[in-house]
């Protein structure tokens, strides 16, 4: 028997890509706004996405690592699982910021207060004998859809990166 992460968790998970694609179906507002918080990559308006999207391949990464943790560990007593926890703390910071738009929200949002922490999932739970609550199956799907989710924001970046390189007449 598989549980899925929400179940386990206790409440829903949003993911990361759920709230960095909402950019797509939004349009970019005009204007300039005060720079607020410490933006890791660059401190510009213009890399604020990216800034987000660096953060959230960083929580894709450890998370990844975290997994495979879980995987070469599925036959260690007493073991239990571990995750990632970024994609709640990502949307409530976004929540924190009194903006209308997306764009806004990013832009001022402070990427320093959200880093992606591993935590013991379910650690009172287990559903073998030997204590460990390590499901092969349910970690190889958690793997992929982190694959999936990884490979996603690299695409995101890459596009950011265009969008930058077509603004300045160099689209090709």
């Amino acid at each position: 028997m598989s549980i899925g992460r929400e179940a386990r968790n206790g409440h829903g998970k949003a993911r990361v890509s759920s709230v960095l694609f909402l950019r797509i179906q939004e349009p970019r507002q005009g204007g300039r706004q005060k720079l607020k918080g410490d933006h890791s990559m660059i401190n510009s308006n213009v890399f604020s996405y990216i800034n987000v999207l660096d953060k959230a391949a960083d929580a894709a990464w450890l998370r990844n690592e975290a997994i495979s943790n879980n995987l070469a560990n599925v036959d260690t007593p007493n073991y239990k699982r571990q995750d990632v926890s970024f994609e709640d703390e990502l949307i409530r910071n976004l929540n924190k910021v009194e903006n209308r738009t997306m764009d806004a929200k990013v832009y001022n949002m402070n990427l320093s207060r959200i880093e992606p922490r591993v935590y013991t999932d379910a650690e009172a739970y287990s559903y073998r004998l030997d204590g460990n609550n390590v499901d092969i199956d349910t970690e190889n799907v958690y793997m992929a859809e982190n694959q999936i989710t990884y490979n996603s924001l690299m695409q995101c970046v890459k596009s950011e990166f265009q969008n930058l390189k077509t603004a300045m007449g160099n689209g090709g």
